[in-house]
């Protein structure tokens, strides 16, 4: 290699066009072999820049960052950051594509940081016009301190200019284009940090590191980078003018809610209700083979009806988490984010918090952190107090349950129903109390910040199966070994504490309830309920003869009734038993206890309980329901065997009154649309924003609302 051949690197992110560059360059100059040690490919070329004048150019591997996380990053870093590698560079050529800049920057200032000579190359500049891009490249030049060329890969234009800048290597700036202040680790010129701090640690400067140059990135794009998608012509930008209009984007973004929503209600309505069943079988099963006792009790009532309770919401959430992936993956989300940010700026947020918001549907928690690439740190702490009001996936499984309680299954239009709109309706308070929430804040909470929002638009795609069957499997994975874990724990703290007796009413409820019962007999609900058995065994034994073509013989039948109404005698009087026993217990005490409270709210002290051991997590108000009515409740028969049929079946003990009315029901939809009621979600906002403060505030403030929208829900329907 002759003293005057320049050593070029090529760099820069996957699918950029950089090998297209490097075979312009090179043409049939080309070498293949392997990085000393290492098996992975490595091409070297010869360019002619000039009669007498020649570089060696080397092909680096494609990635993200310099940010060793891989072998091809490894390589990267090693050829850029050793100055006595064989491979060092006299210049560097970072790659990028025009229509992802952005994104394309952020390895573009690491090896800025290098203070290597660096060329910018803007690649798949043909598309420019008909994507709507326009660049004022002297100032993005002054702004990144370096000499940027736009090319074709396509149509070859633009590969001299590379040449010269090549050639005038020698005066292009070697300053860093983000003063070296404003990273106070960087990684990039460090190396030690990767040594020295702990895996944990080293996340945490990388991300600060990271938040920084796209900071800077922003600013120096938002000067020079223009994206008018008025004035582009590819089917992506007809596809966007839809997508993104001002009237009709939001229209398609609320039929698709609406079509998501209903189609998770339908879908889901045959493997949950094969779960139910086979969950209250299993219960019943195992009481019948084992030997009664405290154990037996434990095992059916507490364990199998957890657990229970934490499996049946599995396909609902499957669902959800399926059609967000297919929407993320396809492009469409990152226009949802598009359109939502002229909302969001009347609100005091930007598009960037709509992706919180909208990852909120599935948890407050990963949406809460992803609040981290929100630059303004008053927007941040906005979007992170508001964001539990969005639905997550924890209340479906209450939802799920008091919708199909109080709402009809009447279809309304086409395939939807009062219960799909409900659902739409309960995501839609949640995303307008978030809002109206941010304004009042954005009023109120004096702190200073500066914002900016740069957001790109991917091209639209057929979602990968295999990207879309992880993230639902991951997604659900989560919901059932992290929140599953909460749930059946607290439900068997719960089934424990209400086989606890607290008075002599708890250890002589059996002689308690028999001689009442010798005395008075049956009371007039419990007449009802022993007509409400006959009836349902009748209408059993009816099916019976149809399923089997049998003609029907009411003698016989009435004979069955008759041998069968001492049983359902005795199962009164058991689950007698057994209420007395659970209000006697130190579960029914403490919900006893914050009865006077909840009462104007159409609740009783069952619900209570459950309101209680639901703020752990809002799915356990159901595991709650049913381990509690499971420990007691009329109903338990063949056809009445599930947590629903039993809290249809539940009245008040006083008035003999349905407890889940219409009131009740709407009135606690209500209480857990606003209340936080996640003790998981306060834990991620004290870790977020380095104290209790504001996860006490925000705790108070949507536990009082919540308690007034089911007061006044309740008041007004009852």
């Amino acid at each position: 290699m002759s003293d005057s051949t320049i050593k070029v690197a090529l760099i820069g992110n996957p699918n950029t066009g950089k090998t297209s560059l490097f075979n312009h360059l090179t043409g049939l100059n080309q070498k293949v072999g392997n990085y000393p040690g290492i098996t992975v490919d490595k091409k070297t070329g010869t360019c002619k820049l000039s009669k007498t004048q020649k570089a060696t150019i080397l092909d680096l591997p494609g990635t993200y960052s310099l940010n060793p996380s891989s072998a091809d990053e490894k390589i990267v870093i090693d050829v850029l950051n050793t100055p006595e590698n064989d491979n060092y560079p006299d210049v560097a050529i970072v790659v990028t594509d025009v229509e992802q800049l952005k994104r394309n920057l952020l390895i573009y200032t690491q090896v800025k940081d290098l203070e290597i000579p660096t060329i910018l190359v803007v690649n798949m500049a043909d598309q420019m016009q008909s994507k709507g891009i326009s660049i004022n490249i002297p100032q993005l030049e002054a702004d990144l301190k370096t000499k940027i060329v736009v090319i074709s890969s396509k149509q070859k234009t633009g590969i001299d200019e590379v040449k010269e800048a090549i050639i005038e290597y020698k005066s292009l700036s070697t300053k860093r284009c983000i003063p070296a202040e404003r990273i106070t680790q960087n990684t990039i010129t460090n190396t030690d940090l990767f040594t020295s701090l702990s895996k944990t640690e080293l996340k945490k400067v990388q991300h600060r590191e990271t938040i920084v140059r796209y900071q800077f990135i922003n600013e120096a794009l938002k000067k020079s980078y223009v994206v008018d998608r008025s004035k582009a012509t590819d089917i992506q930008a007809k596809l966007d003018r839809v997508f993104t209009h001002k009237f009709f984007g939001y229209g398609i973004f609320a039929i698709l809610l609406l079509l998501i929503f209903q189609v998770i209600f339908e879908w889901s309505n045959v493997p949950m209700d094969f779960i139910d069943g086979a969950f209250g079988a299993l219960a019943k099963w195992t009481k019948e083979v084992l030997p009664a006792g405290m154990f037996t009790d434990l095992l059916a009532d507490g364990i199998i009806t957890g657990l229970g309770g934490i499996v049946i919401f599995i396909p609902q959430i499957a669902f959800l988490f399926l059609f967000i992936a297919i929407l993320e993956e396809s492009g469409y989300m990152s226009r949802v984010v598009f359109l939502m940010d002229k909302i969001m700026r009347k609100f005091g947020l930007s598009g960037k918090s709509v992706v919180p918001l909208i990852s909120g549907a599935a948890c407050a928690i990963p949406a809460i952190m992803a609040t981290r690439n929100i630059e303004s740190w008053k927007e941040r702490l906005i979007t992170i107090l508001v964001t539990p009001f969005i639905t997550c996936s924890a209340r479906l499984p209450v939802y799920a349950i008091l919708i199909a309680l109080i709402i009809p299954n009447e279809r309304v239009f086409w395939i939807f129903n009062w219960q799909g709109i409900t659902l739409m309706l309960l995501y839609l308070i949640g995303f307008a109390i978030a809002l109206l929430s941010a304004y009042i804040l954005h009023k109120t909470l004096r702190i200073e910040s500066k914002s900016y929002f740069v957001v790109e638009l991917p091209k639209y795609k057929v979602p990968l199966l295999k990207n879309v069957a992880y993230t639902v499997v991951e997604k659900t994975k989560t919901f059932v070994f992290e929140a599953g874990k909460i749930i059946l724990a607290i439900s068997i703290i719960l089934w424990v504490l209400g086989s606890v007796g607290v008075n002599d009413q708890f250890h002589n409820a059996e002689s308690i309830v028999a001689e009442s019962i010798e005395k008075n007999g049956f009371t007039k609900i419990q007449e009802v309920a022993l007509k409400n058995k006959i009836l349902r065994y009748g209408e059993s034994l009816e099916e019976e003869y149809k399923e089997a073509g049998k003609t029907f013989d009411e003698e016989a039948m009435n004979d069955s009734i008759i041998k069968k109404i001492p049983e359902f005698k005795e199962e009164l009087i058991e689950d007698e038993i057994a209420g007395m026993r659970l209000e006697n217990s130190v579960l029914g005490t403490i919900g006893k206890a914050i009865e006077p409270a909840i009462k104007p709210l159409g609740y009783d002290w069952k619900i209570g309980i459950a309101l209680v051991s639901s703020f752990a997590a809002r799915e356990v108000f159901i595991g709650t329901l049913a381990t509690i009515y499971s420990v007691g409740s009329e109903g338990d028969d063949e056809s009445g065997n599930t947590i629903k049929a039993k809290m249809q079946a539940e009245v008040h003990s006083n008035s003999g009154k349905k407890v889940f009315t219409f009131a009740t029901g709407i009135s606690l939809l209500l209480f857990y649309a606003f209340a936080m009621q996640c003790m998981s979600t306060l834990a991620i906002v004290k870790r977020e924003t380095n104290g209790w403060k504001w996860p006490m505030i925000q705790l108070g403030a949507m536990t009082v609302i919540a308690y007034v929208a089911g007061l006044i829900a309740y008041q007004f329907l009852k």
